[in-house]
């Protein structure tokens, strides 16, 4: 994350801790952002986080997920929150009209259950309530670039996140200013291909990357996926999803402005996140 945007004097406080396989950030300024209430509230986050690769992974062949595979055990056997993340997996499905799909095809053919597209955005927006009981603090909570931003400040000037160019990942490419909400980017810059449209099997190449912006990170996720899944149709489906705006980068370098956000150019370069969003 890079820092901008924070009023004279104000300090923003960081800190870094590698979970579910990826960096997990946060940024906090304000009233507690370096005090014990703050470092309770961060290793509160950290236990959610820990709690949710447990049960998810599906690197872990113990986890719950994985146990569920494999038919070890039933849905009534897991932790209640298996049956809310698998039933958010179908309801996306279902909206996308396919485009999104938590079931994948195995090696053997067979159908293969992995959620981890809703699991990460949906762990991140639980983990973040950790932070609700500090007052006056603005709080931004990021997933290996993808992040929940919350402000609480007296007179904060909100969050501002920077969107990477998907083509050259230590360049700025947007600033869109956050005061309560997330940030959700989707493409293959980072992690190769590893986003595969359930209906073709195939690698979905008409966008460079689709970030979208709404009021909680869990379906900000699953609708950056979605919309990068979809393509050249990303900018109809989304003009139906109440409440979302954003950037959709295609591959051929244009960019498109989705909903009513406010989008900065930037040319700046510098430290940026894992992920596909910095914040400051």
């Amino acid at each position: 994350m890079t820092s901008s945007g924070a009023p004279a004097g104000e300090r923003i406080a960081r800190r870094v801790e590698h979970v579910m396989g990826m960096p997990i950030s946060l940024a906090l300024r304000g009233r507690h952002a370096e005090d014990y209430d703050a470092d309770v509230a961060w290793q509160e986050a950290l236990v959610s986080l820990r709690e949710t690769d447990r049960i998810f992974s599906t690197y872990r062949e113990d986890s719950a997920i994985c146990r569920l595979q494999r038919g070890e055990v039933g849905i009534d056997d897991c932790p209640d929150v298996v049956r809310e993340v698998l039933a958010l997996g179908e309801q996306a499905r279902v909206e996308s009209g396919g485009a999104f799909d938590i079931t994948r095809p195995g090696v053997d053919g067979v159908p293969c259950l992995d959620p981890s597209g809703v699991v990460k955005g949906w762990a991140v927006e639980r983990a973040a309530r950790a932070f609700d009981s500090l007052e006056q603090t603005d709080v931004c909570l990021s997933a290996g670039g993808d992040m929940v931003c919350r402000t609480r400040m007296p007179d904060s000037p909100g969050w501002r996140i920077g969107i990477e160019n998907p083509f050259d990942p230590s360049q700025i490419l947007a600033v869109v200013p956050i005061r309560d909400g997330a940030v959700a980017t989707s493409g293959l810059a980072r992690r190769g291909a590893h986003i595969i449209d359930p209906r073709t099997a195939q690698v979905p190449t008409d966008l460079a990357s689709a970030t979208v912006i709404g009021p909680d990170l869990t379906w900000a996720d699953i609708d950056a996926t979605t919309a990068f899944v979809l393509g050249s149709q990303a900018t109809t489906w989304l003009a139906g999803r109440p409440g979302r705006t954003g950037l959709l980068v295609r591959s051929d370098g244009s960019t498109e402005i989705f909903g009513q956000v406010e989008v900065s150019a930037s040319t700046s370069s510098g430290p940026t996140s894992s992920g596909a969003s910095t914040c400051g």
